[in-house]
């Protein structure tokens, strides 16, 4: 139940006071924002789904009823403008993103509810939100109704108009396609829960076999069943050989001392923003940003995302840098 504050507050914004609207929106943005990524895959389209369930908001706020929670409203309006986003995409594919650590972050300040909640809970790896993207529309509305929001398969079917039985038929479809795709890991390796010493002692040795433009040891520090991918290109390479020619061929036409790395987090998974100098001017400038599955002591998997400024802003890093000889 709201208290009085968020009551008059309520009440001024359905008056049309828009600051008013913009205070009582403004807690349940990240989740929002969260939602639409994981049905959406790329933080751009997350952004425009958001501005779209807000403005719908704002238009429909008349006629909200009060003994809803407001946080199930917005999610209602925004799971309906991600399907129609999905829906208007010409072709199934992957469009992905990483999504940073830093935006993940502001779930955990303002917004009490319990689709803020559930997001916590829900997995954020990058396999997790790759898989999402093989899921027809429905069945990724399902999946983040269902098992994302916590919501019941009588109010899942109301909002898609469906009955109980089919929700549950494309719940559990949805739910086999997941676990069968991150089993297989066609898209991203799974990331294996965090041990902060074992995986930042692996990023350091790559690290360091990069600087030394080693490929050897890069290779060395690679599972057996490695994979690297960049979607939405459909680049594959897996097992260390692989992997390791291309780092020897391909980054910088494999002059990976031209490329240098500032290190960030995305998708709860360790990750390196790439900057590349072709000139030898001694300017870097941004060149990609690869998202890490780690496994113990060895590199299960590298996510490539090239050439993608947005995520760079988006991670809080400038599209050029100077680093240290």
């Amino acid at each position: 139940m709201a208290g009085p504050g968020v009551t008059r507050v309520l009440a001024a914004a359905r008056d049309g006071d828009e600051r008013a609207f913009v205070a009582l929106t403004a807690p349940h943005r990240r989740a929002l924002h969260v939602h639409a990524y994981r049905m959406l895959g790329s933080l751009h389209d997350a952004e425009d789904a958001v501005q779209e369930t807000l403005l719908r908001a704002w238009r429909g706020l008349p006629g909200f009823e009060p003994h809803f929670a407001l946080s199930t409203w917005l999610h209602r309006i925004a799971t309906n403008v991600a399907l129609r986003m999905l829906q208007r995409r010409a072709v199934p594919d992957a469009r992905l993103q990483p999504y940073p650590d830093r935006l993940l972050a502001e779930l955990a300040a303002p917004d009490p509810s319990p689709e803020a909640s559930a997001l916590q809970r829900e997995d954020a790896g990058l396999a997790y939100v790759a898989a999402m993207q093989l899921l027809p529309a429905k069945q990724r509305a399902v999946l983040m109704l269902r098992d994302g929001l916590g919501w019941s398969a009588r109010e899942t079917a109301e909002l898609l108009d469906d009955s109980t039985a089919a929700v549950n038929s494309a719940l559990q479809r949805a739910r086999d396609r997941i676990a069968r795709e991150r089993k297989e890991g066609t898209l991203a390796r799974v990331h294996a829960p965090r041990d902060s010493d074992a995986e930042g002692a692996t990023m350091r040795a790559f690290l360091d076999a990069w600087a030394d433009v080693d490929v050897p040891r890069i290779v060395a520090l690679l599972s057996d069943d490695a994979l690297l991918t960049m979607p939405p290109m459909a680049l594959r390479f897996e097992g260390p050989e692989a992997i390791g020619r291309f780092f020897a061929t391909e980054p910088a036409q494999g002059r990976l001392e031209r490329i240098r790395h500032t290190v960030t987090r995305a998708n709860g998974q360790p990750t390196l923003a790439s900057y590349v100098d072709e000139r030898d001017a001694g300017e870097h400038d941004a060149y990609g940003v690869m998202v890490f599955a780690v496994r113990g002591e060895r590199i299960a998997g590298i996510t490539g995302f090239p050439h993608d400024l947005e995520v760079f802003a988006q991670l809080g890093l400038p599209a050029r840098r100077a680093f240290s000889p």
